[in-house]
């Protein structure tokens, strides 16, 4: 047969290398749906005009890093820009995406400005890179 060790080590690592990205996670493009349903979600919430004073939760990250870098934008300042499109604005709040984030210098902190229109206006918010809220 002969002699054949096999480094428990160098095995996981292939593991791992083989399966770091498989969720496409660290590979995805900004205003790429977050899960595959996320954009029949949209289309059907645009397309029902069952209560046309409903009210929808959009969010957008707010560009802040680890370790104080970045600039993060305010929640008012996101409000005005939805304002200015014509989009009524009944709220707004900073919160946390409530996802995990890698821990390092840098990357994004995960906390979004998320504001409350009406279901009516959720095409024109996703025009202007709002996504419909779904942390919960």
């Amino acid at each position: 047969m002969g002699n054949c060790k096999v480094n428990s080590s160098l095995i996981a690592f292939l593991l791992l290398s083989f399966t770091a990205c498989s969720t496409q996670q660290c590979r995805r493009e900004k205003n790429i749906p977050a899960y595959p349903g996320e954009q029949k979600i949209i289309e059907q919430k645009i397309d029902s005009n069952e209560d046309e004073q409903k009210k929808a939760l959009v969010y957008k990250y707010d560009g802040s890093l680890q370790c104080g870098m970045g600039a993060p934008i305010s929640p008012e300042v996101m409000a005005e820009q939805l304002e200015k499109a014509g989009i009524k604005v009944f709220a707004h709040q900073k919160k946390p995406d409530g996802l995990m984030h890698i821990q390092v210098c840098g990357s994004p902190t995960g906390m979004t400005n998320q504001i409350e229109i009406l279901y009516s206006d959720i095409k024109k918010a996703h025009e202007l890179g709002f996504k419909i809220w779904n942390f919960n």
